[in-house]
């Protein structure tokens, strides 16, 4: 019989949350907004954060790269950097890779996703392993990210982006999904008048804004020239109206050209929600005939195609 007076020995999840926070793998949780809503001692450390509830992934980067510390980023242009990230980061149930950290270290870090909803990221240190054979991977990885980027703006490119497009239409659970077409209007008058610098500082905002306005699990793709697509997984046409009128307000708004900052643009896009079973040939093509409509009714609007048949 246990003496009243002896202390009630410790819940399991009291040491598992305890084992947790001392444990020398770091470890993090965002939410499907990709908030850090909880990040060990070790996390916190390697990363330079504390979860208030508002630190976003993508701003976690940003400071990291400010000022030097946590994740080890290099590039001129972190927000270039971001949009190749956020083209893979959570976009499948399991990842993993290799990454560097600005105080030496050589971690292995795995994002864990479910779909709309958090995901885990649990890296640990290799720095002590053998790494005689890392500088061929890196080349290979940085070669793999290269083929799948755009190198303008950072998003997936056409052939990533239509393999994010049929990954989405050959798997059953994120339905219903829909597709965007977009395309900025008067674009070529914007080379003309101003130069390609300009169209490239267009080109870019756009992106960046098409990025910021998406969810993580959407894919993100320059297609060429001034033309994008948007992957929308489970997300039917009411949603998916919303996301892209939230977008096209916020296009409508920007002023991208410091030398000109009268100067906007606007875009127009087609919307289209698949059938189980079309190719992605005739969902794009149904896309791309809304967006010639809507390019038809005076530009910087959307039109839903009309269900397949």
């Amino acid at each position: 019989m246990t003496d009243a007076s002896e202390p009630l020995p410790p819940a399991p999840a009291d040491i598992l949350l305890q084992m947790h926070e001392q444990s020398p793998l770091m470890v993090a949780l965002f939410d499907a907004q990709d908030v850090l809503v909880h990040a060990n001692k070790a996390f916190r450390q390697a990363y330079a954060v504390e979860p208030d509830g508002q630190l976003t992934w993508a701003d976690m980067m940003r400071d990291n790269h400010a000022h030097g510390r946590g994740a080890s980023i290099q590039t001129d242009d972190i927000e270039a950097w971001l949009a190749a990230i956020s083209s893979r980061r959570g976009k499948t149930p399991f990842r993993a890779f290799e990454a560097d950290l600005c105080d030496g270290r050589w971690i292995w870090m795995t994002e864990t996703t479910q779909l709309h909803g958090p995901m885990l990221c649990v890296a640990s240190d290799i720095t002590s392993l053998r790494q005689g054979d890392r500088s061929l991977r890196q080349a290979h990885t940085q070669a793999l990210a290269a083929a799948h980027t755009d190198a303008l703006t950072g998003l997936s490119n056409r052939r990533h982006g239509l393999q994010l497009l049929r990954a989405a239409l050959s798997q059953s659970e994120p339905w219903p999904l829909c597709i965007a077409v977009l395309d900025l209007d008067l674009f070529k008058q914007i080379n003309d008048c101003l130069g390609h610098g300009a169209g490239d500082l267009v080109i870019c905002d756009f992106a960046r804004l098409l990025q910021a306005g998406s969810r993580r699990e959407d894919g993100c793709a320059r297609l060429g020239g001034e033309e994008f697509l948007l992957v929308l997984p489970a997300a039917g046409l009411p949603q998916a109206q919303s996301i892209v009128e939230r977008l096209l307000a916020r296009v409508r708004q920007s002023r991208p050209l410091p030398e000109h900052p009268e100067r906007g643009y606007s875009c127009s896009a087609g919307l289209a929600q698949a059938s189980w079973g079309e190719t992605p040939e005739a969902l794009l093509k149904r896309a791309d005939t809304a967006l010639y409509q809507a390019k038809a009714a005076g530009r910087d609007c959307m039109v839903t195609a009309e269900p397949s048949s």
